[in-house]
């Protein structure tokens, strides 16, 4: 049976810190805290493990030296203040880890990185040179050129397609508070929930969207990080970054979840998660049916409209008739073309449009369910 021994056997793990754990109330750059963590970090890494860092900061490093009372609201200041807090973050764990004879490599992130299949594939690769080099990768979200469309959530999800990228076989979120509790930790009675090994575990725990004053992520946004990384295969510990080396050698601090699911390709990865679709396919009832089975592909028969413009090869959401999402897949026709295919057999498209209009519109190998996120 999985357990908490896997976070400490784990060769390369992805170490994911909040704004809230880096900077002190006067909206400064906490070195201290920052400074413990390299420490644990260092550790880790002397021991033979692989470590990726996904840090918050940017924005709240850049608060104080610019004399702002607090984050700003708009996007222009927002992201000025980003540019000007990443290099002193950047610069300081630079510093923090040549103490122990370590080289960090910076990699900068947009949505838009994860949403293009080519920019995820470079991304990829990328850290996987870094850790072969032996370099500490520090990842982050690109604030100062990022909008509003499309947010990782302080980083929480961007640690889980991080940790998925480089193969983690562990992921720890750090985080201000001490774990994950059965209601709002303030309320008297609550409790901390130490271990989850299934969705049924945290049935009805009550978790708001809402985070800290410098940062943008709550817990509801730490729950779905949590939920793609170990749908994929990655046990998680959830705790406070005091807690970080005891999280990492496995004692019995945070939450604990254990992995769910089963290693995927990076491409159902990216597909699930991160890809961008460019429309929609209704399905009917029957190819409902199939579809969720997950061993059918979708077939012209089973589509009663489509919605949207896209390419063939597109990312594209498959729904019910009343718009449930089903699951995403990469359409094999461009928009344009399956009106005419709608609810006819290969049969008949074969007999009346030729080979190749008989074809799958969505093949299973391309088609990947999606799962309620967690609430």
């Amino acid at each position: 049976m999985s357990s908490r021994s896997e976070i400490a056997s784990a060769h390369r793990v992805v170490v994911k810190i909040g704004s809230s754990s880096l900077t002190g109330p006067d909206g400064h750059l906490d070195l201290t805290a920052l400074r413990a963590l390299v420490d644990v970090l260092a550790a880790r890494r002397a021991g033979g493990g692989q470590v990726v860092l996904v840090t918050s900061g940017a924005i709240a490093a850049g608060i104080g030296p610019l004399g702002l009372a607090s984050r700003p609201r708009d996007l222009a200041t927002a992201q000025a203040t980003a540019s000007v807090g990443q290099g002193m973050l950047v610069a300081r764990y630079t510093e923090a880890f040549a103490g122990h004879g370590l080289r960090v490599g910076q990699v900068l992130l947009t949505a838009e990185d994860t949403v293009r299949r080519g920019h995820y594939r470079n991304a990829q690769r990328s850290l996987e040179r870094l850790l072969d080099l032996g370099v500490v990768p520090i990842v982050n979200e690109n604030d100062a050129v990022a909008t509003d469309e499309i947010r990782f959530g302080d980083n929480d999800r961007l640690a889980a397609l991080v940790s998925h990228l480089v193969r983690a076989d562990a992921m720890v979120l750090l985080t201000d508070v001490d774990g994950l509790y059965d209601g709002p930790p303030s309320r008297p009675g609550t409790r901390r929930i130490a271990e989850v090994r299934s969705a049924a575990d945290i049935e009805g725990v009550e978790v708001t969207g809402r985070g800290s004053a410098v940062g943008t992520g709550g817990m509801l946004t730490k729950l779905e990080s949590v939920s793609i990384a170990t749908g994929t295969g990655i046990p998680v510990v959830l705790t406070k970054a005091q807690n970080a080396a005891a999280a990492l050698a496995g004692d019995a601090v945070g939450t604990w979840f254990a992995a769910t699911g089963r290693r995927t390709t990076r491409r159902r990865l990216w597909l699930a998660h991160a890809a961008r679709t460019r429309g929609r396919l209704v399905l009917d009832d029957g190819a409902v049916t199939a579809v969720q089975g997950g061993r059918a592909s979708l077939l012209p028969a089973g589509v009663t409209a489509v919605e949207g413009e896209f390419d063939a090869g597109d990312p594209v959401e498959l729904v019910t008739a009343d718009g449930r999402v089903v699951a995403r897949g990469l359409v094999a026709f461009e928009s344009r073309d399956i009106p005419d295919l709608l609810g006819r057999s290969t049969g008949e498209l074969r007999a009346e449009l030729g080979e190749g209009y008989d074809r799958e519109v969505v093949h299973r190998d391309d088609l990947v369910l999606v799962r309620k996120r967690a609430r």
